[in-house]
This record gives structure tokens, sequence and C-alpha cells, in this order.
């Protein structure tokens, strides 16, 4: 994995998401990485995987004190985040996860 992790995260979603693209002509999601949290004083990178068409939301966090974790949550587009993110290693994430994760939850 990637020295940095965010841009190994972003490398990854950048993948899924043209692989997502070339599958599903329905399915057009838009990748953003956030600042919010650090201009907050939050010490944590935020991507959000957005479909337009459903209003759901797939939230990716990278906090720096859960270093090797990453931090996820479905929800839409109009509730943002909640309080139960679920977590798993970030050496377990892959395009394929991701792109799984975009399949079923935006599909």
């Amino acid at each position: 994995m990637s020295e940095d992790p965010l841009k190994a995260l972003s490398d990854m979603a950048s993948d899924a998401h043209a692989r997502i693209q070339a599958a599903y002509e329905h399915i057009n999601p838009v990748v953003e990485v956030r600042r919010g949290m650090r201009d907050a004083g939050i010490p944590a990178d935020v991507m959000t995987i957005d479909c337009l068409r459903t209003r759901r939301r797939i939230t990716l966090i990278l906090h720096d004190e859960q270093p090797g974790v990453l931090l996820y949550q479905f929800v839409t587009i109009e509730d943002e985040v909640g309080d139960d993110f679920k977590q798993m290693a970030l050496s377990e994430v892959d395009t394929g996860t991701l792109y799984n994760w975009i399949e079923d939850y935006f599909g």
C-alpha cells in the first residue's frame, strides 16, 4: 500500500469509478475529497462517493488517530454523516471492495 493512505484510497476510488461507468450506464458516481474536517481542526481526511440519481452517499474517513483503518458509512446525501461508522483495515480495501459497495448501494 502507498505511504499516503489518501492517495491510495483515491486511486482505488478512481479505478472503481471507471469500472462502474463502463459496466452501468445508470450509475454515475461522483467522488470528492473533502477538507472540512481538517479545516475544522479534526485530523482526518474524508472522501465521499455520491449517486445523484439515488441520492445515496458512501462516506469514507481516514483518521490520523486510527492509522491503517478505514471508517465507512452508507447514508443519504440529505442525512450526511451519522455516528455509526463501520471500520475495516485499510489493507483489506481494494478497488473491488469499492466497486462492490458502489454497485450494491447505488445500483
